[in-house]
């Protein structure tokens, strides 16, 4: 079998645009992944198309070989969300080849299903009376887990009217779900170190489930010593561009929860590597994802195989009207739990039609911030 094509074909989306890959073969199977990054989409199509002759005429089946190749082919230069939707799409291939889900190529189960934690419920208003109604519905949905960022713009240090308003949206989502429900606190990279840890123990009463982010991700010392010095699970590694930063991470001592990124880490292997590194540190995994539904079947195919996964991270009820159309066939959050299909490969189809029916948009969620960074520049 050989590659004869590689088709990206991005689907706009007002969160940020899909990038699909369509890996066409020989034999007339067709693999499909996913390379969705943020700010970034034309530059991602541009190194989807770049690699395009460096692919075609090799086998998609040899994935470790192709993925060796591309590796050396891109010398220092970093494409890993391009590289990862190439590879996903080859274990498509290599599933509908043999008529297998990918599960089972990758071992097996080692559970049936895998719980999930709702993401991005909560666009819209700041206010508690917002956040607490929509936790509320999500609730009633199914979910057991949710997370949020209730910081709004601040970076870096908190105002007193800012920090007043953050803890009231969390006492507000504590309250309309209950006890029963886990509350996930997203950070985004924002504090510095000594707002991080005070901010902790304002967090503290709410009894959250985790707290993730606190400080820039790549700083390492910064991260272990908040981890140290609050009384809340620490989780980072979501910006991890190789599995051996996750090492670089879990080696501090000081955390033992990690959440890389698929499209970061190197796509299908290199979050499975992920999970061998999370071992040899006694520590758990909860997969970072904030693409489409593609995605999250990607990722519940793995996690149900992987006897360290905590939680999977899910944006799928937060899909626009209409752009559930766009793909067919992909697992459905069902009481706070999602399990793979038994369909070959990722079990997952692109619609062409309808997508054709949400182009490229150049305006994504980095949008929210636009009235911040022109009170900073003086214009408001």
């Amino acid at each position: 079998m050989k590659i004869t094509d590689i088709v990206p074909v991005v689907v706009g989306n007002p969160w940020k645009n899909w990038i699909f890959v369509r890996v066409i073969t020989d034999e007339g199977i067709e693999g499909l992944g996913e390379s969705t990054g943020g700010l970034s989409t034309k530059s991602i199509v541009g190194m989807l198309e770049e690699l395009r002759s460096r692919i075609i005429g090799r086998d998609p089946t040899n994935i470790q070989e192709l993925l060796d190749f591309v590796r050396k082919t891109l010398f220092l230069g970093r494409g890993e969300s391009a590289l990862s939707g190439i590879e996903m799409a080859c274990w498509d291939i290599v599933g509908k080849q043999c008529g297998q889900p990918l599960y089972k190529l990758l071992g097996g189960k080692v559970r049936d299903s895998i719980r999930v934690y709702g993401n991005g419920w909560y666009q819209g208003k700041r206010a508690p009376e917002f956040f607490a109604e929509r936790a509320a519905e999500m609730a009633r949905s199914g979910y057991t887990a949710l997370k949020f960022d209730p910081f709004g713009k601040a970076y870096k240090f908190m105002s007193r009217k800012e920090e007043m308003l953050s803890m009231a949206i969390v006492a507000a989502v504590r309250e309309a779900v209950g006890e029963d429900v886990d509350l996930l606190i997203e950070c985004h990279d924002r504090f510095n170190m000594t707002e991080a840890i005070r901010m902790a123990g304002l967090l503290e009463p709410y009894n959250p489930y985790w707290y993730e982010t606190p400080v820039m991700s790549d700083n390492y010392e910064a991260v272990a010593e908040v981890a140290r010095r609050v009384n809340i699970p620490v989780i980072a590694g979501e910006r991890s561009r190789d599995p051996r930063h996750i090492a670089k991470l879990l080696s501090t001592g000081a955390i033992d929860l990690v959440n890389p990124e698929i499209l970061g880490v190197g796509g299908v292997l290199g979050l499975l590597d992920c999970f061998a590194i999370a071992r040899g540190f006694d520590a758990y995994v909860a997969p970072h994802n904030a693409q489409s539904p593609y995605c999250t079947a990607v990722n519940v195919h793995i996690g149900v195989t992987q006897p360290n996964l905590l939680i999977q991270e899910c944006f799928d009820d937060s899909i626009v009207e209409g752009l559930e159309e766009v793909l067919t066939g992909y697992p459905l959050v069902k009481d706070g739990f999602i399990a793979p299909t038994d369909a070959p490969g990722i079990g997952v189809e692109l619609n062409l039609e309808a997508a054709a029916r949400f182009p490229y948009g150049d305006k994504n969620f980095l949008w929210m911030f636009e009235d911040e960074w022109e009170m900073r520049r003086g214009n408001k």
